[in-house]
């Protein structure tokens, strides 16, 4: 009775474990399949020894969102690592100053509401003896703050930007093909020679 019990359980587990396998197997196959759905191959049917040109239409939106999530990223994605310390550079910048002047900004209101307090040990108290000039600085560090913030939000844009267009760019057909080249046509019957444009298509 006892080996009929554990044969059945032994039996369910690999029966179990078979169905698993199975749902892996078409879980591999649909995604392969999407996958290979979502790249497109362009062939050049007239030169047969060029190389093949693979396509992938969803490498810019992977791009832009590599760079959303992780400045940089989008150009790593692209294989354009130059570009990742100028992105670093641009946003440092930005932050650097930002944090600067809301400091600055910050020391200077905290004067000033001392002042109005009554208070007369602030850090300004022998530079600044004039309110309308804590005021003033006060505005001008609050103006430099917001810029600072703006500047670093169009670099974090541009650095998404930047990402997506250079994917484009990146499977730009730019083959021989599509190339210019002058060509001068002698007339064989009287030798003149006729100047003049040609456009070659080739499919």
């Amino acid at each position: 009775m006892g080996n009929r019990i554990i044969l059945a359980l032994c039996f369910l587990c690999f029966a179990c474990q078979l169905s698993w396998s199975q749902e892996d197997t078409e879980k591999k196959d649909v995604k392969e399949k999407t996958k290979e759905a979502s790249v497109l191959k362009v062939v050049d049917t007239v030169n047969a020894n060029a190389e093949k040109v693979v396509i992938d239409p969803l490498s810019p939106s992977k791009a832009a969102f590599y760079s959303a999530i992780l400045p940089g990223l989008g150009q790593a994605y692209n294989k354009k690592y130059w570009k990742i310390p100028l992105v670093y550079a641009a946003l440092g910048t930005g932050i650097y100053f930002y944090v600067d002047n809301n400091n600055k900004y910050n020391r200077y209101r905290r004067a000033y509401k001392r002042r109005l307090a009554g208070f007369t040990d602030d850090e300004f108290q022998n530079v600044v003896a004039d309110d309308n000039a804590l005021i003033d600085a006060q505005e001008f560090y609050q103006r430099n703050r917001d810029l600072s913030l703006l500047l670093t939000v169009i670099a974090y844009v541009l650095n998404i930007v930047d990402a997506n267009v250079d994917a484009h760019l990146l499977q730009f057909n730019v083959s021989d093909d599509l190339s210019l080249r002058p060509h001068i046509d002698q007339n064989e019957i009287d030798f003149n020679r006729n100047l003049g444009v040609t456009l070659n298509f080739k499919f």
